[in-house]
């Protein structure tokens, strides 16, 4: 849709009182938030409670697949909800097993556990890690799983510890025992791992790695790195696990981020964009390492008939829309425009790098500005983006955003950075 068509629909936009100190006196202060409060959204576009009008680069980070107010998605959770949204996982669950069906179906997994989150995908994953350890590798008394430096796993104790950067762990220490950090992409590194844990009390399990880091950068894998990790687990044993919660779903232009460097992997986790932006996260897994069973792991709200519903229409509307296609031209589109200006302003910016409409720009280490003072710049100009660092900017906006809203987006984006030099 595009903004004057959305502007000129006096439906979509009502201004509404918002008390901010009120806010900040009852909720946790677990966020620098920025100082808006949004009201609606129509594709692409939101508005705060003042009536302002931004264009979404953001989703939700990677959650808004669809942008905001799709008719499917309203359908599917209207109707889902005036049916039947919650009873537990002690019954079956139709949408649920429809929902397992369509991700087997189309991907390399044989299974799917569903939760809330990633943060917990992510724990999951570490826990069929641990118990496939102890139970397959019965010789593995301490099991360790590699993980990447600048790496982000998640906020739960187990996901930070995972996770290879030490300010989400400051202050929650002792940390959970039996993880391991290397350099990203960097294959001499995970072996030189390896052969050092092997020689002392303990094992590699596992390794879990993004296929593109997002918070750490929005750096991609390296095609031959990922070879050539899977030769080595193939070899060993040791389980590849990826966290697909950022880049899954279509946000790299495929439908998994596995697709972009050619291996697959045992287990992979989801979240964010699979359900464009209803709380629902996966845990996947080939056959040969699913070792759940009934007691060793489970979720009160995990794949809900309303979570599933909702997560099913975002899949299945990818399929039918030929979203995929949408989402290779606009951010091949996107990273053109972005390297314009990187050749413009060579003395501010490094490079451009990403997949699909999941796209960084980074700043030169040297130079006095950083990823927040692009952000909040653009916000006031009407562009929502986020930062991936102090020295990214990351691009994520909702898979079906059009040629004209990227047009538009750099537009705002170049008066912003004119604005700042």
């Amino acid at each position: 849709m595009s903004p004057e068509t959305i502007l000129n629909n006096p439906a979509t936009v009502t201004n509404s009182t918002f008390d901010r100190d009120n806010f900040n006196n009852y909720v946790m202060n677990t966020y620098g938030r920025f100082p808006i409060a949004m009201e609606k959204g129509k594709g692409c576009w939101l508005w705060d409670t003042e009536g302002k009008q931004y264009l979404d680069f953001v989703a939700g980070i990677a959650t808004c697949t669809l942008g905001h107010g799709h008719p499917a998605l309203i359908e599917t959770v209207t109707n889902q909800i005036n049916k039947l949204h919650h009873v537990s996982n002690l019954y079956y669950i139709p949408e649920q097993g429809e929902l397992a069906k369509w991700i087997v179906e189309n991907s390399c997994a044989d299974s799917v556990f569903f939760c809330n989150s990633g943060a917990e995908a992510n724990e999951a994953a570490i826990k069929l890690v641990r118990k496939y350890s102890h139970t397959v590798m019965e010789f593995m008394e301490k099991p360790v799983i590699l993980t990447a430096k600048a790496s982000f796993h998640g906020r739960t104790l187990a996901t930070i510890t995972a996770t290879g950067q030490p300010k989400y762990q400051k202050d929650f220490e002792p940390l959970m025992p039996g993880f391991y950090y290397v350099p990203y992409n960097d294959i001499g590194a995970v072996e030189n791992a390896i052969t050092d844990l092997d020689e002392g009390n303990s094992r590699v399990a596992a390794i879990m790695l993004e296929p593109l880091q997002g918070e750490g950068g929005v750096r991609p894998g390296d095609l031959e790195y990922f070879l050539r990790l899977r030769r080595i687990c193939d070899e060993t044993g040791i389980l590849l696990v990826f966290d697909e919660v950022q880049v899954g779903v279509g946000r790299s232009g495929k439908l998994w981020g596995y697709e972009n460097i050619g291996v697959e992997p045992d287990i992979f986790t989801s979240a964010k964009g699979l359900a464009g932006g209803i709380p629902i996260g996966a845990m996947m897994a080939k056959s040969f390492c699913n070792v759940f069973a009934p007691g060793t792991h489970a979720s009160t709200f995990g794949g809900n008939p309303f979570a599933s519903a909702a997560a099913l229409t975002v899949l299945q509307t990818i399929e039918k829309e030929d979203i995929l296609h949408n989402v290779q031209a606009r951010g091949e589109q996107l990273r053109t425009r972005l390297r314009a200006m990187v050749q413009k302003y060579s003395e501010l910016f490094v490079e451009v790098r990403g997949w699909g409409l999941i796209n960084g720009m980074e700043i030169k280490e040297d130079v006095d500005l950083t990823s927040i003072n692009v952000v909040n710049a653009a916000m006031e100009k009407g562009l929502l983006i986020a930062p991936a660092g102090p020295k990214v900017i990351r691009f994520v906006p909702p898979l079906i955003v059009s040629s004209e809203e990227v047009d538009r987006a750099a537009e705002i984006l170049e008066e912003t950075i004119d604005s700042l030099v």
